[in-house]
């Protein structure tokens, strides 16, 4: 379970299977909770137990699993759930740590039939949405830029180690998940970041990340992100030929409401938005399961990935694309600042060399 499992998904599917809109979509028996590393606590709802245990409890066919460990674990616990006949299975964002990972995860997809849906619930929300109806619509004009800014306080998670290797890996996996959704497909054109540093420790590249990205429809996308900001924002602006769209998404899961502010010639106007994404997002992945998900309504047998799997593949990619160019401005301004302390070195050598000198000289004249 984890973090993401106890803190997010649990308290949403409990509302799922009470509310009269979506409790039709779950079985009444108690959710079956797996967690290697500290049991959890039981009760009328939920009841822990060992992976062992688990295909005897629960069919796996008719189960849908919420694999909620860290995207540097991932690929061992998926092929274990794979052959133990799980198939339908919720990846927590990102869906893997690098290209290499994803490579492994989609190929594992193919050998068990896995139908694999991301944990991606900013693709789902209703800011999302309206937002993707104005650029439908073309009431603004074609869409030029997207500026994203996450800021938010991440140090006892940081320090306790959450198998999260860099900043790229905990907020920006939505925002760039949510640009190339409204903006197409692009490349990363600059990218790079800092540690965070806790009294006098130094977490290696888990302060800042940021990128910019260029879409091939023109448009481009500026993406950054503040681990060690003493606030939480999550700000997103479109800016288009007639028109600014700025929306705030709900800082964390503890409010559910997100700020739409459209700036246009007609002057500013505002609203607020109930936006529990998560529950939306976990009740229409319920929706596609009981469809029958990737084998819903195809013919002949063939199986088509969730709607979503190609975004957030193309996520994955990116966010590596973007790391190894932020490794590599880290590794040409580390020879930079070397060179410097050379040269500054030299230049203090050969001062107090001219020093000596002087000193030697004006002793000879004394004498």
């Amino acid at each position: 379970m984890g973090r993401a499992g106890s803190g997010l998904h649990l308290p949403v599917l409990r509302r799922l299977r009470t509310a009269a809109d979506s409790a039709h979509l779950f079985a009444p028996a108690p959710i079956l909770a797996v967690d290697p590393h500290r049991r959890p606590g039981a009760a009328a709802d939920l009841r822990p137990v060992s992976l062992a245990e688990a295909p005897r409890l629960a069919d796996p066919a008719d189960t849908v699993v919420h694999l909620c460990t860290p995207p540097t674990e991932r690929v061992a616990a998926l092929d274990t759930l794979g052959r133990l006949g799980y198939r339908r299975i919720l990846l927590e964002k990102p869906f893997a740590a690098d290209a290499a990972g994803l490579d492994e995860l989609l190929a594992l997809r193919e050998r068990h039939g896995l139908d694999l849906v991301v944990v991606a619930q900013w693709l789902g929300s209703r800011l999302t949405d309206r937002l993707r109806a104005a650029l439908t619509s073309g009431a603004y004009g074609p869409l030029r830029t997207i500026h994203v800014v996450q800021r938010k306080p991440r140090f006892s998670r940081s320090l306790a180690g959450d198998g999260h290797p860099t900043a790229f890996d905990i907020e920006l996996p939505h925002s760039l998940g949510l640009c190339l959704s409204l903006a197409g497909p692009g490349r990363v054109t600059g990218a790079g970041g800092t540690d965070m540093v806790v009294g006098g420790r130094v977490l290696p590249r888990l302060g800042t990340a940021w990128l910019n990205l260029q879409h091939e429809s023109g448009a481009w996308t500026r993406i950054r992100s503040d681990l060690t900001s003493p606030v939480r924002e999550r700000r997103v602006t479109l800016e288009l030929a007639h028109g600014t769209l700025i929306g705030h998404f709900p800082g964390s899961e503890a409010d559910a409401y997100a700020r739409l502010t459209v700036i246009d010639h007609d002057g500013e106007s505002t609203e607020l938005l109930h936006d529990d994404s998560l529950s939306t997002f976990l009740h229409r992945v319920y929706a596609y399961f009981a469809a029958g998900g990737a084998a819903g309504g195809t013919a002949g047998g063939v199986h088509h990935p969730h709607p979503d799997l190609a975004v957030n593949s193309q996520v994955v990619r990116l966010l590596d694309q973007a790391k190894t160019i932020a490794a590599q401005a880290r590794e040409t301004q580390a020879r930079e600042a070397q060179a410097q302390v050379r040269d500054a070195q030299v230049r203090d050598a050969q001062v107090r060399d001219a020093q000596t000198h002087d000193v030697q000289r004006r002793a000879t004249a004394a004498r």
